[in-house]
Parts: structure tokens; C-alpha cells; sequence
């Protein structure tokens, strides 16, 4: 849940998600190639601390997102912790964040929480940015990841 605090912070999105699916298995969705396609973005992750790789999604003008992320994996703790880093493949843009997702057993399921930090509230593009990818991963991705999930 977020707090009204968190939604006056404007260089972190903050979502803490509950999933009726144990650490294992979530984290098999954050980690393994084609599970990410199906939630997120299609590209070729691979974990290993350093490990560049690309994302494509779709180019939100207004926003300073291109459409493609180049992505690299900063620190993880297998079935806890992953921590990467996104910048935008377009070399005139301001994106420079960091995702981390945490993960910690709660009953028969996996609490999810996910800090997305970095965002300059000095920069229209990237206030936009926060508020849009702020609902987006509250909602939108959250909902894709818990479907995914459930194929499993």
C-alpha cells in the first residue's frame, strides 16, 4: 500500500504487492527471459551482476521514454532481491533509474515490494514519467505479473 507520503515523493514510485504465490515462483517470473516478455518487456536478461541487455515497449512522447530501455543488473539475492539499473537507449534522454524488487515470504504467498527511484522533479518530462510508470506498475504491471503467475 502506499502512503500519501510516498505519492508526495517525487523521485521514487514505491508498490508494495501482495502475490498468492510463493518466493520461488515469483522470482522465477522476475528472472527468466520469457516470463518477463509476458509482464513487462521483451529483451535478454540474464542474471548476472553487469549483464547489459535491451528492452523494447512502446515510445511514450512527452515523457522523454524512446521505447527502448538498455538495462543492467546490479546486485541481486536469489529468490530476494533484484536491482537494475534503466536508462533510456535515446542518448538525449534524462532516464537513469533504478528497480529493485524485494521479495519476502508472507503465509503460502510472496510479498512484493518494488522501488523505482531516480526520477528529477525538476524535469516535466520525468514528473510525467513518474506519475504515468507510478499507476502503470501499480496496476497495469502488477495485474500482468500476477497473470503470468497463474499460467505457471
Amino acid at each position: 500500500m502506499s502512503s500519501a507520503r510516498d505519492d508526495d515523493d517525487l523521485t521514487t514510485v514505491r508498490v508494495d504487492q501482495y502475490l498468492a504465490h510463493p518466493p520461488a515462483k515469483v522470482w522465477r517470473a522476475l528472472t527468466e527471459p520469457e516470463l518477463i516478455a509476458q509482464w513487462l518487456m521483451p529483451g535478454d536478461f540474464r542474471l548476472e551482476v553487469g549483464h547489459r541487455h535491451t528492452m523494447t515497449s512502446v515510445p511514450r512522447p512527452g515523457t522523454g521514454f524512446s521505447g527502448t530501455v538498455e538495462a543492467e543488473v546490479k546486485a541481486f539475492e536469489r529468490e530476494r532481491m533484484l536491482r537494475v539499473r534503466w536508462a533510456d537507449a535515446d542518448p538525449g534522454s534524462s532516464v537513469n533509474w533504478t528497480i529493485t524488487w524485494t521479495l519476502e515470504p508472507e503465509g503460502r504467498g510472496t510479498r512484493l515490494f518494488l522501488v523505482h527511484e531516480g526520477f528529477d522533479p525538476d524535469d516535466p518530462a520525468q514528473r510525467m514519467a513518474h506519475k504515468i510508470m507510478g499507476g502503470g506498475w501499480r496496476s497495469h504491471v502488477m495485474r500482468a505479473l500476477a497473470a503470468t503467475l497463474d499460467r505457471l
